[in-house]
């Protein structure tokens, strides 16, 4: 079986496979995306499918300041549809 690649939840800290986290990523042009299939060039952040995290996130920066650059709300919108959309058949508890 092959290893998949550990990463963290920038908010969290929880440390996870690759594919269970969702890739935000700055370009060299200073562009902001979520990259959905986390293969897009630039620098990376990781956050959790989970809507604390994504909180956490809006209100201590801690995405802003692992890319090193300001973050528009409709990025912030775009994590959250993600997350619901991820969530969106999982009955948790």
């Amino acid at each position: 079986m092959k290893n998949l690649p550990q990463r963290s939840c920038v908010i969290c800290r929880t440390q996870k496979n690759k594919n269970e986290l969702l890739r935000i990523v700055k370009n060299k042009d200073n562009i902001v995306k979520v990259d959905e299939k986390g293969k897009e060039a630039g620098r990376g952040a990781y956050i959790c499918y989970n809507k604390e995290c994504l909180e956490k996130a809006k209100k201590n920066k801690k995405l802003e300041k692992a890319l090193n650059t300001k973050i528009d709300e409709e990025i912030y919108i775009e994590i959250e549809k993600n997350i619901e959309k991820k969530n969106g058949g999982d009955v948790i508890g």
